[in-house]
């Protein structure tokens, strides 16, 4: 396979996809201790780790099957979590991916529900489907991973089926053991569709809540 797969620098009003680097190290180290509970079946670095995490990362870079990011905040200008475009295949050509998958995607706690995630799929989708022209997308995640799912399906991502021992599991006390995962894709066709999903969730995001009124008080009877 001919094509070089490197992750430009992609960025939206919320987040910026930077390649992953140690200069986010600092940043993660924090990230990744805001609330461990929410990474219950998810690869997240303890602080202690991230600097061998990072070295993971950058050494499956080096075989062409990975390009790791770290998810910076625009309102802070931390790095907030992380992802990466993982595993591409060129089935017709050589010089021209079919498909890529989207994985190794971790977020701090106080980052999870704020439309960062849905805008880093939306700028790792489009430049997918609109420069790299893949056919297809691929997402996957522990299959008992309700969270993960519920995520990825309100991307648009169809369920394909759980493959059986598919992967080890990244669970808490299952080392060295393998766990089922959920396979979901997004073909070229339904792009389209997947990008205004995904275009509304960020609006919908960034958009000021209107303030709930307070309850008038009640008179008290004379």
């Amino acid at each position: 396979m001919t094509f070089t797969l490197r992750g430009p620098v992609l960025e939206g009003t919320r987040v910026r996809l930077e390649p992953l680097g140690h200069r986010h190290a600092a940043d993660l180290a924090v990230a990744a201790e805001e609330d461990r509970d929410t990474y219950a079946f998810t690869w997240v670095p303890t602080a202690d780790e991230v600097g061998a995490y990072i070295d993971a990362q950058l050494a499956r870079a080096a075989t062409g099957r990975l390009a790791p990011y770290a998810q910076v905040s625009l309102a802070t200008g931390r790095a907030v979590g992380a992802t990466a475009y993982w595993e591409p295949r060129s089935w017709r050509t050589d010089d021209a991916l079919d498909a890529i998958e989207v994985g190794f995607t971790w977020l701090a706690r106080s980052s999870q529900g704020t439309g960062l995630n849905a805008e880093a799929k939306l700028l790792l989708f489009r430049h997918a489907f609109e420069v790299w022209h893949v056919s297809r997308v691929d997402l996957k995640t522990d299959a008992r991973n309700k969270r993960s799912r519920a995520a990825i399906e309100s991307a648009g991502a169809r369920l394909e089926g759980v493959l059986r021992n598919w992967s080890r599991s990244w669970a808490p006390g299952e080392e060295g053991r393998l766990r089922d995962s959920a396979i979901y894709s997004i073909t070229g066709a339904e792009w389209p569709r997947c990008r205004e999903r995904l275009e509304r969730r960020v609006r919908s995001a960034a958009a000021p809540r209107t303030p709930t009124p307070a309850p008038t008080p009640l008179t008290p009877r004379r």
